[in-house]
C-alpha cells in the first residue's frame, strides 16, 4: 500500500502543486510545441523518482513518464474548449489508472477478480447507480402533475443544477447511513434547509416552496430507504 500512497503523492505533487497556471495556459496555447509540457513531464519523473528513493523501481519512472507524456499530449492535440472540462476529468482518471496498474504489477499484491466483484460490492453499485440517473427519472415523472417550468421561470438557476444537488445529497444520504452517521443526515437536511428555504418566505413563492420540499423529503426518503436495505442485506449474510 505504501507504493500506491507514494505514486499518488507524487502525482499530485507533479500535476497541481508544481505546475503553474502560466505552464497550464502555455501548453493549451503551444500544445505539442510548448516546452512546459515536456518540462513538465521531466518534473513529474523527477519527483517520482525523489519520492520512491527506489533504484530498482526505474521501470515505474519509465512507465509514469511515458503514459504521462502520450495522455497528456493526446489531450492536449483533441481538446476544444467545448470539451475542456470533461477532458481534465478523463486525463485524471488515465494517469490514476495508469499508477493502481504500477501499484499492482510492481508490489507483492495481486489484483484477483473475485476480491472485486463481491455480493456486497456489487450491492453497493446497484445502490450508487438507482440514486443517481434513475431516481432523478422517477423524480421527474412523479413532478410531472405540476407545471414547474409556470413555477420556477422568475428564478434563475445552473442548468442542471437541481439535478446534481439531487444526485449528490442521495448518495451523502446513502453513504451516511451505511456508516451509521445517522446525524450528518440531519446536518445535510439543515444545510440544504437555509440554502434553499431562506430566500422563500413570500406568499409568491409558496408553491415552490412546497415544490422544492416536497422534492426534498421524496429524495432523502429513497435515499434512506435505499441505505437501509443495502445495510439490513449485507449485516443479514455476516
Amino acid at each position: 500500500m505504501i507504493l500506491l500512497i507514494k505514486l499518488l503523492l507524487a502525482h499530485f505533487m507533479g500535476d497541481f502543486f508544481l505546475q503553474p497556471e502560466s505552464w497550464v495556459k502555455e501548453k493549451e496555447q503551444k500544445k505539442l510545441k510548448s516546452q512546459k509540457l515536456y518540462l513538465h513531464v521531466c518534473i513529474h519523473i523527477l519527483v517520482t523518482a525523489f519520492i520512491l528513493w527506489d533504484i530498482s523501481l526505474w521501470p515505474i519512472l519509465l512507465i509514469i513518464g511515458s503514459s504521462h507524456f502520450i495522455i497528456d499530449a493526446t489531450k492536449l492535440s483533441i481538446q476544444k474548449e467545448n470539451t475542456k472540462r470533461y477532458l481534465f476529468f478523463i486525463d485524471q482518471l488515465l494517469h490514476i489508472i495508469v499508477i493502481v496498474i504500477c501499484y499492482f504489477s510492481f508490489s507483492e499484491n495481486t489484483l484477483k477478480i473475485d476480491n472485486i466483484i463481491t455480493e456486497s460490492n456489487l450491492m453497493l453499485l446497484v445502490c450508487l447507480l438507482f440514486l443517481t440517473i434513475p431516481v432523478s427519472i422517477f423524480m421527474k415523472i412523479i413532478f410531472a402533475k405540476w407545471n414547474i417550468e409556470e413555477l420556477t421561470k422568475d428564478n434563475q438557476s445552473l442548468e442542471d443544477a437541481g439535478k446534481y444537488i439531487g444526485i449528490l445529497e442521495r448518495v451523502l444520504v446513502f453513504i451516511f447511513i451505511i456508516f451509521n452517521h445517522w446525524e450528518a443526515v440531519g446536518f445535510l437536511i439543515t444545510a440544504k434547509s437555509v440554502f434553499r428555504f431562506g430566500d422563500l418566505k413570500e406568499s409568491k413563492h409558496r408553491k415552490l416552496t412546497e415544490y422544492i420540499l416536497i422534492g426534498t423529503l421524496i429524495s432523502f426518503g429513497i435515499a434512506i430507504i435505499t441505505g437501509i436495505i443495502y445495510t439490513y442485506i449485507i449485516y443479514a449474510h455476516v
